[in-house]
């Protein structure tokens, strides 16, 4: 009995001490008013804290509490969604008070959704929305079953008379299908739009575009025989090329010309956004490439290139938008200022949503 005792309080004990040493309750991050940013993390045995984020030039130092809470708060920030992390000791961590998580296979960050004093094009409103699912297709192509998320717009109906146009829409290289929903909100800027009367009622299919150790040429064949036949055997949507659209971002923006300008008869809508293209396909395809450009100018609808003055990307970019115009391809050019960001990709979104099925 004694011995039982003796063993019951020292496991007390040991629950107290776990308990004493759980980490303190935080909120992070805490956006003011004014838009100024509170940042929050906890350690007593860090040496170093800093935040970094999109919407700084460069990391800035957090200081550390008497309770091993380091804390800063920047000043006010422009309203828009923003990628960011902390350093500690020099280790990139997301923030782990924050469930708001950037969507990728490589980069670890949270994500600060800065609210503007009116609502801004990607922000939740007061309109009727669609509907984000989370379904899977067999590859023939890649010999493996792959997820892809699909937006239906409002008042979708699978078994009703109507019919819809569809763009598909690629991410950037490492990231995954859930990007352009959970960063890009392309969901909400799609509701907001279809609301206001500038975009029509559209399917949104945002595949899964890495393919490694596959070649990257591997996912436009994935694309043309796999997941638009997946698309059009599954929802009621206009199959014709007049009714598809591609666009992406940086390796999904060169995966876009890569798929939409060797397919115009295809996909009668490209839009490519700070197109990354030092690709061995992009070479294969467009090296001595001589279209038939009368005839391409009636199949595509719209051709855009869009590009921040900032981007790593914009040198390479001009040069292809320079070659695409050389080859007398009508291509229309989105020039913005700022960099290789989700924040301009919601703008070449919102433009290009406003452009499609006309």
């Amino acid at each position: 009995m004694k011995h039982s005792l003796c063993l019951l309080l020292a496991l007390l004990c040991s629950t107290l001490t776990v308990v004493g040493q759980r980490p303190p309750s935080i909120s992070s991050p805490d956006v003011h008013p004014d838009h100024s940013i509170t940042f929050r993390y906890y350690s007593r045995n860090a040496k170093k804290v800093t935040v970094n984020g999109e919407f700084l030039t460069a990391p800035v130092a957090m200081t550390k509490d008497t309770s091993g809470i380091w804390s800063v708060t920047v000043p006010p920030v422009k309203p828009d969604i923003y990628p960011y992390s902390f350093s500690v000791d020099s280790v990139q961590l997301a923030d782990p008070n924050n469930t708001y998580i950037f969507a990728n296979e490589r980069f670890k960050r949270s994500i600060v959704d800065v609210p503007g004093d009116q609502p801004l094009i990607h922000s939740l409103q007061n309109v009727p929305h669609g509907k984000i699912s989370y379904r899977y297709y067999k590859s023939a192509t890649l010999g493996q079953t792959r997820p892809l998320l699909i937006y239906t717009p409002p008042g979708f109906n699978p078994n009703g008379k109507t019919k819809y146009p569809v763009l598909y829409l690629i991410h950037g290289g490492s990231d995954t299908e859930e990007t352009w929903a959970k960063v890009g909100r392309a969901n909400f800027i799609a509701d907001n739009l279809i609301a206001q009367g500038k975009a029509k009622p559209m399917l949104i299919v945002m595949p899964y575009g890495n393919v490694r150790p596959a070649p990257m040429s591997d996912f436009t064949k994935d694309m043309v025989n796999d997941i638009v036949q997946f698309v059009e055997t599954n929802y009621p949507v206009i199959a014709d090329s007049r009714h598809r659209a591609v666009a992406g971002f940086s390796v999904g923006g060169g995966q876009t010309l890569n798929i939409g300008l060797t397919n115009p008869d295809k996909f009668a809508y490209v839009c490519s956004y700070a197109p990354y293209t030092a690709t061995d396909e992009f070479k294969k395809n467009f090296t001595d490439w001589n279209p038939n450009a009368e005839q391409m100018n009636k199949q595509l609808a719209v051709f855009t290139i869009s590009v921040g003055t900032d981007d790593f990307l914009y040198e390479p970019v001009k040069q292809n938008i320079a070659m695409f115009k050389g080859k007398n391809l009508k291509l229309d050019t989105l020039i913005v200022p700022g960099g290789h960001t989700w924040m301009n990709c919601r703008l070449y979104l919102a433009n290009t949503l406003q452009q499609l099925f006309n």
